[in-house]
């Protein structure tokens, strides 16, 4: 298992879908950035502001992260995680 270190905070879940296929989000907003360790396989997508995770009971998550698109792509390239 590969792990990336980062400060993230999580913006909003996405707990499912209702009875019309939308989403279910509950914003979160949380103020603080906190270090992390992140498994690689839990990470779906990356956009300048948002990592989108896989998180517990099938449900997602929009983490905002410090340092940007280009930092983030640069140390997974650097570690032969980025084809």
């Amino acid at each position: 298992m590969s792990f990336i270190r980062l400060k993230v905070r999580t913006a909003f879940m996405v707990h499912g879908y209702d009875a019309d296929n939308r989403e279910i989000v509950e914003q979160i907003g949380e103020e603080r950035f906190v270090e992390k360790l992140l498994r690689i396989e839990r990470i779906q997508s990356i956009s300048e502001k948002y990592l989108l995770v896989s998180a517990s009971h099938g449900r997602v998550a929009y983490w905002e992260y410090e340092g940007g698109l280009t930092a983030l792509r640069r140390r997974l390239e650097q570690a032969g995680l980025l084809l």
